[in-house]
């Protein structure tokens, strides 16, 4: 099932993500909502709390733009070494529209709870390597925007509220047109 992808500034992308006890029935749905909802947007990696689910889950899949890779699962994952540094230029699901320049580092390794609930070591590099670093930075409530400057992070604030305000309109607009519709009961 796709799920509405939460737009910042919206308070519930600063919480940090809570531990899931162990990989069910429950979390293998969440995951499967999770890639349904990346795929859909066109994304690279969704990090459950997107979705507004406070849950240490990441689904990342960088086949469309690194050569070799696939869909992976990511629950309750740990980045437990870095290496180097490398810029690239980050955009956000949740921040749709923008883009900017952020540096991290170059190669990560993450352990982590696989889709089964087996646990496993990953090394990544390139855009993978990216990708993780930045779905991990969700679940501890931060977003790329805030390794920005305070005045870039501010000028995006005000196109997302902006947007968030155009969305609602036309939201608002849809709902009264569709009630006066012949078929609206």
């Amino acid at each position: 099932m796709i799920r509405e992808i939460i737009i910042w500034p919206d308070p519930v992308l600063k919480q940090v993500a809570k531990p899931v006890d162990g990989v069910d029935d429950t979390i293998r749905r969440l995951l499967d909502d999770m890639a349904e909802t990346m795929y859909a947007a066109d994304g690279v990696g969704l990090a459950a709390p997107q979705i507004a689910v406070g849950k240490r889950c990441i689904v990342i899949d960088a086949s469309p733009r690194q050569e070799g890779q696939k869909l992976i699962h990511l629950v309750n994952p740990q980045i437990v070494k870095t290496e180097g540094v490398t810029t690239y230029n980050e955009g956000c699901l949740s921040i749709p529209g923008e883009a900017e320049e952020v540096e991290r580092a170059a190669k990560v390794w993450v352990r982590a709870l696989d889709y089964a609930g087996k646990p496993y070591e990953l090394e990544c590099e390139g855009l993978l390597a990216i990708a993780v670093q930045h779905e991990h930075d969700h679940l501890e409530g931060t977003l790329f925007v805030d390794h920005l400057s305070s005045l870039k992070r501010e000028l995006i604030r005000r196109r997302m509220k902006k947007l968030k305000q155009e969305r609602a309109a036309e939201q608002a607009d849809q709902i009264r047109s569709a009630s006066r519709h012949e078929s609206a009961l």
